[in-house]
């Protein structure tokens, strides 16, 4: 049983049957039926008037999106864990063509407006300093943890005052929405987020996200991230494969019943080891204490995870498995303690 990635996971089979039916002639890049559906799509589940398009990858989606808020000589304020700062090699500055990462800490991958507001006074007006102009949030966490609503609209209204644009990476929005029961719109819009990268791939897709704006200038931006993509070469010929994968995962709310086998598939896991979690499960991410032999006791078992720093490992559920689909795995980690 693989609890590497949620990357790694079979593509599910709505998903896949959209892909076949949308095999047929259309017209070019976003000018077929289905792309021109996402905008329509996407204003209904959240609520509000939003702009849609997609995106090859979720890197693209996020740096895309920060390069419409954030200008060269700019400063994207993050999580020093987060995505776009250690695992995206650098794409952000690259897409956005030098603006400055400014890594902050937080518990659970989190930022708190205290933190973002100490940062932000540190920063002298002056053309000497890179001025902050955006604030970027990963939604579930780089540690499976979950911004409540309040704690997005606490970022959005310092983002206003502080005239930040306000990106959340949502790779595991799905998740996080699944665990709060909340309209999507609460943890968004609603709360002052401008962009959002709406993660597909994660939860059950083949190829392609969603980047989402809203608000008074999401149609600018979104005109803006439509020249992003194709000048950093993601406008798809046949941009209708990845349309259909994501009305897909709209349509009966696929999006969301997906994430929630994940979730109660790690909640299964983590209710096998209280003792052992070293962050509290709420999305589809646990994140245990094992010592090497116990690793290598459960690898030999066919029980496949990523080690996480010494002494622990990352376990990823998705949304292929479920409490029952996972029950041998949560028998073998309870069994390690006596």
């Amino acid at each position: 049983m693989h609890f590497f990635s949620d990357n790694a996971t079979p593509v599910c089979p709505q998903v896949m049957a959209a892909i076949a039916a949308a095999d047929q002639a259309d017209h070019g890049y976003d000018g077929d039926r289905w792309s021109a559906r996402l905008d329509s799509a996407f204003s209904a589940l959240f609520e509000t008037e939003v702009k849609a398009l997609w995106v090859a990858t979720g890197t693209a989606a996020n740096s895309i999106a920060l390069a419409t808020l954030c200008p060269p000589y700019g400063g994207i304020l993050a999580h020093e864990e987060a995505h776009i700062v250690i695992d995206e090699c650098g794409a952000p500055g690259f897409f956005t063509h030098g603006a400055t990462i400014m890594p902050l800490p937080g518990d659970g991958a989190k930022l708190t407006p205290d933190t973002v507001a100490a940062k932000l006074k540190t920063i002298r007006p002056d053309v000497h300093q890179s001025p902050a102009r955006a604030l970027s949030i990963t939604q579930a966490s780089e540690y499976g943890r979950v911004y409540l609503p309040a704690e997005v609209a606490a970022l959005g209204d310092l983002a206003r005052a502080y005239g930040l644009g306000f990106h959340m990476d949502g790779a595991r929005f799905a998740n996080a929405v699944a665990c709060l029961g909340c309209a999507p719109a609460d943890i968004t819009w609603r709360a002052g987020v401008d962009a959002l990268s709406f993660g597909c791939v994660k939860n059950g897709g083949m190829v392609g996200e969603a980047l989402l704006f809203f608000g008074p200038q999401a149609e600018v931006r979104a005109e803006d991230a439509k020249r992003w993509r194709k000048r950093s070469g993601h406008l798809f010929s046949k941009g209708r494969y990845l349309a259909a994968q994501i009305l897909a995962m709209l349509e009966g709310d696929l999006w969301l019943a997906n994430a929630r086998a994940a979730n109660a598939a790690a909640r299964a896991l983590a209710q096998a080891i209280p003792a052992r979690l070293l962050h509290p499960v709420e999305a589809n991410e646990l994140f245990v204490r094992l010592t090497a032999d116990e690793a290598a006791q459960l690898r030999t078992r066919g029980f496949d995870f990523y080690d996480w720093g010494d002494g622990a490992a990352r376990l990823v559920t998705n949304w292929a498995q479920d409490a029952a689909a996972v029950a041998p795995f949560a028998a073998a980690l309870a069994a390690l303690d006596p």
